[in-house]
């Protein structure tokens, strides 16, 4: 070996004679005997990064001198010392959590992580596809993807196999969106219900569940016309949590149209009848969409008084998250521009609005086609 080198607070690197560089992290001793992690590189640069890696792994709880493990192992790892510690959210990592326990482990678990192969995960993505939507098995590929990332990354492993599968086709899974008849169906059963202006407030603002149970009146400015997205709710680790929006762009400011603004009052008057009939065991904590005490209404109550309401319209297929599809599908069809749709949506990306709205886009072109025509065809 030659070359010995070592920088400040890097731990020991060094170059040796065929040219690699390697880093040397010290784990202490054990049962006496000196335990040692490797990690390898064309460059310098790229050994103290990976070092670095490893010692931010060592701060978290990693135990960088353990045997191989299995997949089941290393996700139960993974989830409880890196996720669990990286700043997810909550209710990410309870997503996470469901699909290593019902998906992952029963299928891959016994198989060790550095000797998982492609053709495992290909033929296990491939037989779920058989009994789970294109977009359900997306999910569980993005899970296994994301865990084996962080697996390279600590050296387990040497590579990423999950990054070489095929996918199933997503061509089938373009969901249906309500006609605006079967909407005003829907408002028409749950008018009157105390829950009937968070359906419609759905489709007019695109809010999420989560989103529309997290308004505080001080949110809302109904002179003004407008709200401003803070909060959600959601219910994570067996607790309903307060928890800031999914993302850095769903914190968003949006414009009330009149039809929105007439919801929130209605829902304003209705709320207030309810704080008169609790009388003092109304907790006062400022949710438009509060429970019958005033505290924050649970999400899943939603839903099921959703389930409800949909079969009383006769929109058994239809889903809650439907409708904030449909305020999408709405606006597009309506020629609102897209950068504008992913700002009230509050879209992580650009390519994901793209991506969403595509058959809208489809009906559009063809629009814009038939428009260059009558402009400028032949007779």
């Amino acid at each position: 070996m030659t070359g010995r080198r070592r920088g400040s607070g890097e731990g020991s690197i060094y170059r040796r004679a065929d040219g690699k560089w390697v880093a040397m992290l010290d784990l202490g001793w054990e049962n006496g005997k000196r335990r040692r992690r490797a990690v390898y590189g064309k460059t310098r640069a790229d050994v103290a990064a990976k070092l670095k890696e490893l010692h931010r792994a060592q701060e978290d709880g990693v135990d960088l001198a353990a045997k191989p493990r299995t997949l089941a192992e290393w996700l139960d790892e993974w989830l409880n010392d890196i996720k669990a510690k990286d700043g997810t959210r909550p209710s990410t990592l309870d997503r996470y959590r469901l699909v290593v326990r019902l998906d992952l482990v029963p299928a891959l678990g016994k198989i060790r992580v550095d000797k998982l192969t492609v053709r495992d995960v290909q033929r296990f993505l491939t037989a779920k596809g058989e009994t789970s939507s294109p977009g359900g098995v997306a999910k569980i590929h993005a899970v296994l993807r994301a865990a084996l990332s962080d697996a390279v990354r600590f050296e387990l492993v040497s590579r990423n196999v999950a990054k070489s599968v095929k996918l199933p086709s997503s061509a089938a899974a373009e969901r249906r969106v309500p006609t605006p008849e079967e909407i005003r169906q829907l408002f028409t059963a749950a008018e009157g219900d105390r829950l009937g202006e968070v359906f419609r407030l759905a489709v007019l603002l695109g809010l999420r569940r989560g989103e529309l149970l997290g308004l505080r009146w001080t949110d809302v400015d109904l002179e003004e016309r407008f709200l401003v997205v803070r909060t959600t709710i959601q219910r994570s680790g067996g607790q309903l949590r307060v928890a800031e929006p999914k993302t850095r762009r769903s914190a968003r400011r949006i414009r009330l149209s009149q039809s929105a603004v007439r919801a929130f009052e209605r829902q304003r008057i209705r709320q207030a009848k309810e704080r008169l009939a609790a009388g003092s065991a109304w907790q006062d904590q400022g949710w438009v969409f509060a429970s019958q005490i005033g505290t924050p209404t649970e999400p899943r109550n939603l839903s099921r008084r959703f389930i409800q309401i949909r079969h009383e319209a006769g929109l058994d297929w239809l889903h809650l998250h439907d409708l904030r599809h449909a305020c999408g599908t709405y606006l597009i069809a309506e020629g609102v521009d897209l950068r504008t749709v992913m700002e009230v949506l509050g879209h992580s990306t650009f390519r994901l609005t793209m991506d969403t709205y595509a058959h809208v886009l489809d009906g559009q072109l063809h629009t814009a086609a038939d428009a260059m025509d009558r402009a400028f065809g032949e007779d």
